[in-house]
């Protein structure tokens, strides 16, 4: 089925090649919509050709951070001028991207890049969403169009029928049990294409919409590029519903479509199932009886309307325990309308319940975290596990209603009897909260938002070394630094040593950086050490990222708009999706060996040749020790590496037809 939507896009439908230039149909803003809007007027951009552009903007709960961001122009803030391009704004309080988008704006049969790994779940309506680069977005919304790898398929076969207190959330765990992860790993180091996860089977047509949206959201923690429905008669009943079913195409894959793998799954043998804090899927009754210290009911994945609405009867004339707090973040506007006028609204404040804001900062608990020494139950899909980021036990909506009525981690099938949940076909669908270019309206007196400089690739370079995912000194500051550099990527070994988290090293943006930066402050004398004269001929500044985990390669790729030191990442497996986006950044990525990885972290620099040298093999000195690693970025890829940048003057590609 992928296939088939590229194909019918590309300037050659049969998808020669290592990469192909397609149309794209939408574009999604979720995480850095200013760059993204940025790079297209760099490009010469005066409105998007783009069929469908939203930029949503997700921060309800407004501090001085998010002030600042705006004023300063940051990557991640959302200005007025949006709709002057035709890009519409998706406004605060509207609800989380993902679910926002599936129910107002997502369309089966069609292509959507976006800059969020959490919009694969628009999948579950057959739409094709692949992430990219802010800057390959900034492309695609002044060109209409994009250059990607072609991707190969895994398809996951289900049958059956899920029980009672069974849902789509314990469907998802089951899968991520199965080690779909090792699958595509070993698919992607045989093609090196991206992956992308095809559901089929008699019982794939029996779900709804929103639960095949639950299951299309695992993609990225498998290191999937996206997941993929059919689109038959229950998605053309959604957009019904959604008063859209103009919006509806067919999609089912052709009889005897190839795919690399086949994963069966029967759903009448899933048990409740949660993941624990070290992202390990087990049954519930494993934790039976822990004490649970908070509940997050709802976020922007894993939780559907007929969930939201399941928990609410169950937990109706129930009470929250006195030291659980009960946190409820409705999906969308829509659905907390339904929940109000369908009375749930009204069951779960009276349970005792705190309804908290759409938040983007809730599923990164940046706000709400986890409490410290207490078990924190919640239906979202985690951001990447790296160290210290907070850990959560992820479990379904029934798991959860249970958690809440006894305070403890429980198995819902103890619950006396299921209930009866009726979802309503009336749905409220006045889009209040999206802001349009009316004639006259939208005049901002702010310039357009600058695109950063690139800077090519010259010569011979020397990078510091550093385990791990570094950590930002400030979004705010680092991502309004302009680049005085390309980045490359390694990913490799993650190292346990906290003083390589504070080597800036040589960069000197990290030397200008303000006062109020504390990242920046730290270890001087590592600093000064990282500035040593550089061997003749070497140019010496930046990081090279080392990176043991999917996990950390999905971060650092998240926050690239924000790491401006990186210049290098070496890693034993880099989803070709992170590569293509990595290289539109000017970020060479290198794979390295596994009996390679002890060696490389403990060293202090590398070395790397001038670009004129890299092959498929490239010589890196890592300290005194000479390493072969692998150059992943291919065809045009290699290009945009070596210039820094995806940009192209205006005019200089057309659209594919």
């Amino acid at each position: 089925m992928p296939q088939k939507i590229l194909a019918g896009r590309a300037t050659d439908p049969q998808l020669r090649g290592d990469l192909v230039q397609v149309k794209v149909d939408q574009v999604i803003l979720s995480r850095a919509p200013s760059r993204a809007l940025a790079e297209a007027i760099a490009t010469g951009m005066k409105k998007t050709p783009v069929e469908v552009a939203v930029a949503y903007d997700g921060t309800c709960v407004a501090d001085a951070s998010s002030l600042r961001d705006i004023d300063e122009g940051s990557p991640h803030s959302v200005s007025p001028e949006f709709p002057s391009y035709n890009i519409p704004i998706a406004r605060p309080g509207i609800g989380f991207p993902a679910p926002v988008h599936l129910e107002r704006f997502a369309a089966p049969a069609r292509l959507a890049l976006t800059d969020d790994p959490r919009l694969a779940t628009v999948g579950g309506i057959g739409m094709l969403a692949l992430v990219v680069s802010p800057s390959q977005l900034g492309q695609a919304l002044a060109t209409g169009s994009a250059w990607l790898r072609p991707p190969r398929s895994v398809q996951i076969h289900l049958s059956g029928k899920v029980r009672p207190f069974v849902c789509a959330r314990d469907v998802a765990l089951e899968l991520l049990r199965r080690n779909l992860d090792e699958i595509v790993r070993r698919i992607e180091g045989e093609h090196h294409a991206p992956v992308i996860l095809e559901f089929a089977g008699p019982s794939a047509r029996l779900l709804s919409v929103g639960d095949r949206a639950v299951l299309c959201g695992i993609a990225p923690q498998v290191g999937a590029a996206a997941a993929l429905f059919v689109s038959d008669e229950k998605t053309e009943v959604f957009l019904r519903d959604q008063r859209r079913s103009k919006a509806h195409r067919a999609l089912v894959p052709d009889p005897g479509a190839p795919c690399e793998e086949v994963v069966s799954i029967d759903l009448g043998a899933v048990d409740p199932l949660l993941m624990d804090e070290e992202g390990v899927v087990r049954p519930v009754r494993d934790l039976a009886g822990k004490p649970v210290s908070q509940v997050v009911l709802g976020g922007d994945s894993g939780v559907t309307l007929r969930d939201m609405l399941a928990a609410a009867l169950l937990l109706k004339s129930k009470r929250v325990p006195s030291r659980l707090d009960l946190l409820v973040a409705p999906p969308s506007r829509q659905v907390l309308e339904v929940l109000a006028q369908s009375g749930a609204l009204v069951d779960l404040v009276a349970t005792g319940a705190r309804i908290i804001e759409p938040d983007r900062r809730v599923v990164t608990s940046e706000i709400y975290p986890p409490p410290p020494g207490g078990v924190s139950l919640r239906t979202a899909d985690p951001e990447p596990r790296i160290a210290g980021a907070p850990a959560f036990v992820v479990a379904s909506a029934e798991t959860l209603a249970y958690a809440v009525a006894t305070g403890a981690v429980g198995d819902p099938r103890s619950f006396k009897r299921p209930v009866r949940v009726t979802v309503p076909r009336a749905l409220p669908t006045d889009d209040v909260l999206i802001l349009r270019d009316k004639k006259g309206e939208q005049v901002s007196t702010k310039k357009p938002p600058a695109a950063p400089p690139a800077v090519p690739w010259k010569g011979p370079l020397t990078l510091d070394v550093l385990a791990g995912v570094p950590k930002p000194n400030g979004r705010a500051t680092i991502g309004a630094r302009a680049r005085k550099a390309p980045a490359v990527v390694v990913a490799a070994a993650l190292a346990a040593d906290e003083k390589a988290q504070i080597a800036p090293a040589a960069d000197e943006r990290a030397q200008a950086a303000p006062a109020a930066d504390e990242g920046a402050q730290a270890a001087p004398a590592e600093d000064e050490k990282a500035q040593a004269a550089p061997a003749e001929g070497k140019t010496t500044g930046g990081l090279a990222l080392v990176l043991s985990t999917l996990d950390e390669v999905r971060a650092v790729a998240e926050r690239a708009t924000d790491l401006q030191a990186v210049r290098a990442v070496v890693a034993p497996f880099v989803p070709s999706t992170a590569v293509s986006a990595f290289a539109s950044e000017g970020i060479a990525t290198f794979l390295v060996g596994a009996d390679a990885l002890g060696s490389i972290k403990e060293q202090k620099s590398v070395e790397l040749p001038a670009p004129a040298q890299w092959g498929d093999r490239v010589a890196a000195v890592f300290g005194s020790e000479r390493v072969e690693v692998a150059w992943l970025a291919t065809g045009l890829e290699r290009s945009w590496t070596h210039a820094g940048t995806v940009r192209q003057p205006s005019g200089a590609s057309k659209p594919a037809r």
